[in-house]
């Protein structure tokens, strides 16, 4: 039986040999996480975390799936975690958290030869809103009221909705915003801020946490964190 697959069944006996292996779940979010050919995974999230777990000599793997079952197996499943998740209050103690590994102002976004007129997001309840199962904002729109909430799979699925004009509004990253065709979309107004990180299973050894925020707060220091921010051309936090 190899170590892999050991350690998924006798995790729950907390197998020394397994206690540091990590499995990472993610999906795809153009342009932070982005799917090669091959299935791998890059983009400005998992750069940061490459360095932060390998010099930590931290065993880990990595899979893409829908945001919802991806939140879901961090939630409860041992020894997994989930980037990039926002550290909401509802969430926060969910989690052992790492972070901040991106700080960013989500928009509400329209088509852009709708005619969305919005000054307020008392405004955008009047519209019909779509979003990401499992997401946070998800959780926002229906704590802020919003009465028509058009709820997808996943990031890709609802902007095609938005772009089919079978929603009004979609909130996005701001840097998400910017990556898109510009004569497409049009920003209408910011809905909320949040600060993203791992968010790991609470089965997760404090120790293990430590370690990986001491090696992400050094990364941040020395000035990694922003150099892989421009060379992706996020908007800065």
């Amino acid at each position: 039986m190899g170590l892999i697959r050991f350690c998924l069944v006798f995790l729950a006996f907390a197998n020394p040999a397994c206690a540091a292996k990590l499995f990472l779940t993610t999906e795809v979010y153009p342009p932070y996480n982005l799917q090669a050919s091959d299935g791998s995974v890059r983009g400005v999230y998992i750069e940061q975390l490459k360095i932060v777990l390998e010099e930590t000599g931290t065993d880990y793997e990595v899979t893409v799936m829908p945001w919802a079952r991806a939140i879901a197996m961090a939630t409860m499943q041992p020894m997994h975690c989930v980037f990039a998740t926002a550290r909401t209050a509802e969430r926060e103690k969910l989690f052992k958290w790492v972070s901040p590994i991106h700080s960013d102002r989500n928009i509400l976004v329209a088509r852009r030869e709708a005619n969305i007129d919005v000054s307020s997001l008392e405004d955008a309840k009047k519209y019909r809103v779509g979003t990401q199962r499992g997401d946070y904002t998800e959780a926002l729109l229906e704590r802020l009221g919003f009465p028509q909430v058009d709820v997808g799979a996943d990031f890709q699925i609802t902007l095609h909705k938005l772009r089919a004009g079978r929603i009004d509004l979609m909130p996005m990253s701001e840097s998400t915003f910017k990556s898109l065709p510009a004569d497409t979309f049009k920003e209408v107004i910011t809905f909320t801020r949040q600060q993203l990180g791992l968010a790991c299973n609470k089965s997760v050894p404090d120790a293990v946490i430590a370690k990986l925020q001491a090696r992400l707060d050094r990364l941040i220091a020395d000035g990694t964190q922003q150099r892989i921010f421009d060379r992706y051309k996020l908007v800065s936090p």
